[in-house]
């Protein structure tokens, strides 16, 4: 019988040996990789939830001051589109408060800040009158969706 020399099986031993301490090392590494990976998506999550949060509240706000006289309807209207859009709400919220997405899409040819205050007062009247138009026809519609709003977390 051919028996290998104790030599042989001690290497090979120290081989195995090696290859369990370097796996070992890449298993620490990875479980560590996953632990960091874990904790910066819930990180994400919570800055993503708390981003989400602030902007239900602007628009709850948006909401009551409109219903308090303290904004106009165009710039609540306004806001509360791109506030909305940023939230990607469902298609039925957005069906849901098409009032809103209507006078934005009617007013948005209105220049707006510094644009405005380009603006000769003779246009700046004009287009007031125009907002005012449009703001009479959907006035009933706008508060009934800004009562909506209340309380709703989108």
């Amino acid at each position: 019988m051919n028996v290998f020399p104790v030599w042989v099986l001690i290497v090979a031993a120290l081989i195995v040996f090696a290859l369990a301490v370097v796996a070992g090392y890449y298993l620490r590494k990875l479980h560590l990789a996953q632990k960091q990976q874990a904790q910066q998506l819930a990180e994400l999550e919570q800055a993503a939830a708390d981003q989400r949060q602030r902007v239900n509240d602007s628009i709850q706000i948006i909401a009551r001051t409109l219903l308090d006289d303290g904004v106009g309807l165009t710039e609540a209207s306004i806001r509360i589109r791109v506030l909305l859009d940023a939230l990607q709400v469902e298609q039925g919220v957005h069906e849901e408060f098409v009032v809103f997405y209507t006078v934005a899409e009617k007013t948005s040819h209105i220049p707006i800040l510094k644009e405005w205050k380009k603006l000769p007062r003779k246009k700046q009247f004009q287009f007031e009158r125009e907002m005012a138009k449009i703001e009479d026809e959907y006035r009933d519609f706008a508060l009934d969706a800004a009562r909506r709003i209340l309380g709703r977390t989108f």
